[in-house]
């Protein structure tokens, strides 16, 4: 017990001694996480010197692509002091002094489903002078470039070595997506940011914000201020709009899309002390007993309510998708059952006891409210939406989470891409499910994984890591979802054929995990091994 208590506290004070050492995985040099399409590479090598070094424009450009080349070049400054050492003196020859970065056309504004995040890279090596392009039709091709030719830099010491490669390489998925929970731990806006850069450098593109829930009411609308007010943990856990318009702005200069979501008609406790009568009172024989349950679906006010609410968020969030949750909670219909109103208004159009139907009656009113949002041209609703047995319209996308356990999924997406819905995956990929590392798990998982057509398969867009806040907040939601969620990261971005070993993986991932602390982020261990940055830690 003793001997656990030194290496709990020394660990981040002490490094292994390779010869005399025994890690479980000996990481690679110079690979790119997640595995690029194509990559060649040939067999001479050069210095980079970062003091000497840049990235140069040659084609269009714009804000987007001028914060990026800063932002690398300042990441590639900032690691250069980690290695093992071997080169001090300033190269002669041999080097790479400038890398063209090639725009083919202007730069689009936002992220969307559709975008282009394909790239090519071509590193060349004489026997004087190395040269290096970095080329994209698209700014956000650009970007994962960017992120590619850095990882492909291996410290040594002050400078850098850098092997002869070409690189063409695009994704298997459009999206590839993170959900975080502000609800149930509120999560502070810098902590939120630290998330989009290891998104970025793991090429994921969609931010998935469960922002509110029962437990608070964290957003804070100019239209309904009191939702905020009596909502949120306290008047300091919210997002004001000035913080929504910086995270959306972070994630739109690293290519990453934001798709909240406001859940309903259950989840919804803490909305209610802000909007009166927008829940269901509960009751207790013939009198309520003071709690509240699922939205009411019978109060006409709440639908004009929910439109211009949404209006709201539709403008601070700009991304054409916004998530409309759906999923089901038992207490909800409880409330639904006991209340006298509610049974009358059933017994009136013909449907008592039929609380299936009621919930598709407000299903279908919710989507008439949020067809015409403005730019909006796609929602998602969890896959307890279709189990209902609602006709969806066909800009619908359901998200595929019960069941994450068993192969239950596998069912679902062949159920759900039969209908001709579009859908994606995030059942076998619940991180804040599991304790420890089980990167195995979730590298093993494809969402096309299934029995179906190759038309069904192509309906399936990608997937999502979901990390839910009852039990993460600001101190431990990088360690788990890092690296972990690097496992994911690769199977959503590369090629098949290539991702299905998680023994040939270990030694790449054990490298991009030390190359992320390299960047200054706290992630967890996931071997028995070390990194060069122990000692700094």
């Amino acid at each position: 017990m003793e001997r656990e208590l030194q290496l709990a506290v020394y660990t981040a004070m002490t490094i292994a001694v390779w010869a005399g050492g025994n890690p479980d995985v000996i990481p690679t040099s110079g690979e790119i996480w997640p595995r690029p399409r194509e990559i060649k590479r040939g067999f001479m090598t050069m210095v980079v010197d970062p003091m000497d070094f840049r990235f140069v424009a040659t084609d269009y450009t714009c804000d987007i692509l001028k914060q990026a080349m800063a932002r690398y070049q300042g990441m590639i400054t900032s690691q250069s002091s980690f290695g093992p050492g071997c080169l001090k003196e300033p190269p002669t020859k041999n080097t790479l002094r400038v890398v063209q970065v090639r725009l083919g056309s202007e730069c689009e504004v936002y992220p969307h489903q559709d975008m282009d995040e394909s790239y090519e890279i071509k590193v060349n090596i004489s026997s004087t002078y190395g040269s290096g392009i970095i080329t994209s039709q698209s700014i956000w091709g650009i970007l994962r470039g960017l992120e590619s030719f850095a990882q492909l830099l291996i410290p040594d010491g002050s400078l850098y070595k850098l092997t002869a490669t070409t690189i063409k390489d695009y994704p298997r998925y459009s999206h590839r997506g993170i959900m975080i929970d502000t609800a149930r731990h509120y999560l502070p806006v810098r902590k939120i940011e630290e998330m989009l850069d290891l998104m970025a450098m793991n090429k994921f593109n969609v931010l998935h914000w469960h922002i509110v829930d029962d437990q608070s009411f964290p957003y804070q609308s100019n239209k309904f201020p009191d939702l905020s007010e009596k909502g949120a943990y306290s008047k300091y856990h919210i997002y004001t709009g000035l913080d929504i318009a910086e995270i959306v702005e972070y994630a739109r200069v690293r290519g990453i899309r934001i798709i909240p979501e406001f859940d309903t008609p259950e989840h919804m406790k803490s909305w209610g002390p802000g909007q009166p009568g927008l829940l269901t009172s509960c009751y207790k024989g013939d009198e309520p007993d003071g709690t509240y349950g699922a939205i009411d679906p019978t109060n006409e006010k709440n639908y004009e309510f929910l439109k211009s609410f949404l209006e709201e968020v539709s403008d601070r969030f700009p991304d054409d998708h916004l998530h409309l949750g759906g999923d089901s909670a038992l207490e909800g219909l409880r409330c639904w059952k006991s209340n006298p109103n509610i049974t009358k208004y059933m017994e009136k159009l013909g449907i008592e006891g039929r609380y299936d139907v009621l919930r598709a009656m407000y299903t279908q009113r919710l989507f008439d409210v949020t067809w015409d949002l403005p730019n909006k041209k796609s929602f998602l609703v969890w896959e307890d939406v279709f189990d209902r047995g609602i006709e969806l319209p066909k800009n619908v996308i359901v998200h595929i989470w019960i069941l994450h356990y068993l192969d239950f999924w596998k069912q679902s997406l062949r159920e759900i891409t039969s209908f001709g819905y579009r859908a994606i995956m995030s059942s076998c990929w619940y991180l804040s499910d599991y304790v420890g590392n089980n990167w195995r798990r979730f590298y093993a998982c494809d969402p096309r994984d299934f029995e179906g057509t190759q038309e069904q398969k192509n309906l399936v867009l990608g997937g999502e890591a979901c990390v839910w806040g009852e039990h993460v907040d600001a101190t431990n939601i990088i360690q788990t979802t890092w690296p972990s969620a690097c496992a994911i990261g690769e199977r959503l971005w590369s090629s098949s054929k290539d991702t299905t070993d998680p023994e040939a993986a270990a030694p790449r991932l054990e490298e991009h995990r030390c190359r992320l602390l390299q960047r200054g982020y706290s992630v967890r261990p996931v071997f028995s091994s070390y990194c060069d940055t122990d000692v700094y830690l």
